[in-house]
C-alpha cells in the first residue's frame, strides 16, 4: 500500500481502516476505507470527498465490479487510480477556475448584448445560450462555452448552421461580437432556408422526420412508393440542386428524362417549388388532402416502416405490384432463394409479393 498509496495510511493495528489521501494529476483526493471483520474487499465502506465523488459519477458500477474481482486492498487501489485517471478526462474538475475578472468581464459583456437575449446560463457561468431571430422570424439557439481565460481564448461555438461557422475573436472581443457575426451568417443562409421552409410547408417530406436547420436534404413524395430526394446547397439555393428519385423504373424514368429536358426551364427568379413544379411538370400530393400515411408503405417482408434508421428504399417495378421493401431485407429475401443470383453487385430474383422478376442494386453496405 505504502508504494501504490502513500498517502493513505491505516488508521489501526487489524489493517481495517485506511485514511489520507490518493493523488493523481497533481492533484490529491480524500479517500477513507473501512473494511469488515473478515477482510472481504465486496463488503468494505468508501468514503470519499466531494471532489472524488464528483470525478468518479458515472463509475459506481465499474468500481463495484472492481471492488468485487480484486485480491487485495493493494490492487483495487491500482484499479481504482486507472478508472480515476479515464474520469478526470472526461471532466473539467481540474480546471483552473476563472479569475475574479472573468465573471466581471463576461456580466458586462451580457449587460451589453441584453440578458433578453440568453435562454440559458448554466451555474458557473461556463456555458451560455443565445437566442437569436431571423429577418424571417426563424429563431435559432447558439451554444457558446467559455473557458477561464475569456476573453482571452474564443468561445465555443454550437451553431445548427448547414455550413462551417468560425468565430473571428481578438481579446478585444465580446459576446455582441459573436452575436453580429451569427445574425451576418443567419442572412446569408435565408434565402435556404426560406426554400426549405417552403417544401415543408407546402409537400409531404418523408425524410427527414424533423429537419434540423443544418440538413440540406428533403425526401419529397411525389405519389404511391415514389419520392424524389432534393440536395440544396446552403451557399446558391436558387440553383437547380442534385436531385435523385426513389420508386419503380415505370414511374420514376420518365420523370428522370423530363427533368434532363427541362433543365433549360429553371429560373433562379423563382422558388424551388415551383421551379421544381415547372421542370418535373408534376404537381406534388397536397397536405390539405393526403396524409403523410398514404406515402409511407410499410416493408413487405418485416412490415415496419423504419428498420433501424432506414426506410423502404426498394420497390417492385412490376406496376400491378409496387411493393416497397427495405434493402437489408430484400437482400435477406433474395440470398435465400435457390432462384437467385448475382452478377457483382447487382442480385437477380423474384418479388416476395408478385413473384415477378426484381433486381437489388448493392450498396457498400455489408450485411
Amino acid at each position: 500500500m505504502l508504494r501504490h498509496c502513500p498517502l493513505l495510511l491505516a488508521q489501526d493495528l487489524h489493517g481495517r481502516v485506511y485514511d489520507g489521501f490518493i493523488s493523481l494529476q497533481d492533484k490529491d483526493f480524500r479517500l477513507r476505507i473501512i473494511l469488515p471483520a473478515d477482510l472481504q474487499l465486496q463488503n468494505a465502506n468508501i468514503q470519499c470527498s466531494w471532489q472524488l465523488k464528483k470525478a468518479l459519477q458515472g463509475y459506481q458500477q465499474i468500481l463495484r465490479q472492481r471492488l468485487q474481482h480484486s485480491a487485495d486492498l493493494p490492487s483495487f487501489m491500482m484499479e481504482l487510480k486507472t478508472i480515476l485517471e479515464v474520469a478526470l478526462k472526461n471532466t473539467n474538475i481540474l480546471q483552473t477556475a476563472p479569475a475574479p475578472q472573468y465573471y466581471s468581464c463576461l456580466l458586462k459583456d451580457i449587460e451589453d448584448l441584453g440578458w433578453d437575449k440568453l435562454s440559458f446560463v448554466d451555474t458557473d457561468f461556463s456555458t451560455i445560450q443565445l437566442k437569436i431571430e431571423d429577418s424571417s422570424g426563424r429563431e435559432h439557439l447558439v451554444t457558446l462555452k467559455l473557458n477561464s481565460r475569456y476573453p482571452n481564448e474564443a468561445p465555443e461555438c454550437n451553431v445548427d448552421f448547414p455550413i462551417p461557422f468560425a468565430v473571428s475573436w481578438t481579446p478585444q472581443s465580446s459576446l455582441q461580437n459573436i452575436h453580429n457575426q451569427i445574425v451576418s451568417t443567419l442572412e446569408s443562409l435565408k434565402g435556404f432556408w426560406d426554400a426549405l421552409d417552403e417544401i415543408d410547408k407546402n409537400t409531404w417530406v418523408l425524410e427527414p422526420e424533423k429537419p434540423t436547420r443544418s440538413a440540406t436534404l428533403r425526401r419529397i413524395a411525389i405519389g404511391n412508393n415514389s419520392s424524389i430526394t432534393i440536395d440544396l446547397d446552403p451557399r446558391h439555393p436558387t440553383m437547380l440542386p442534385e436531385c435523385y428519385f426513389l420508386g419503380a423504373d415505370h414511374v420514376v424514368n420518365p420523370l428522370r428524362e423530363k427533368l434532363n429536358c427541362n433543365i433549360h426551364l429553371w429560373d433562379p427568379e423563382n422558388g424551388l417549388l415551383q421551379n421544381l413544379k415547372d421542370v418535373l411538370e408534376i404537381e406534388f400530393p397536397s397536405r390539405s388532402h393526403l396524409e403523410k400515411a398514404d406515402f409511407s408503405m410499410d416493408c413487405g417482408i418485416c412490415y415496419a416502416y423504419r428498420l433501424d434508421s432506414a426506410i423502404p428504399d426498394q420497390v417492385c417495378d412490376d406496376p400491378r405490384c409496387g411493393q416497397p421493401f427495405h434493402q437489408a431485407c430484400l437482400y435477406e429475401w433474395l440470398r435465400g432463394l435457390p432462384s437467385s443470383r448475382q452478377s457483382f453487385n447487382v442480385m437477380y430474383g423474384e418479388c416476395p409479393y408478385c413473384n415477378k422478376p426484381i433486381t437489388l442494386k448493392l450498396s457498400n453496405k455489408k450485411y
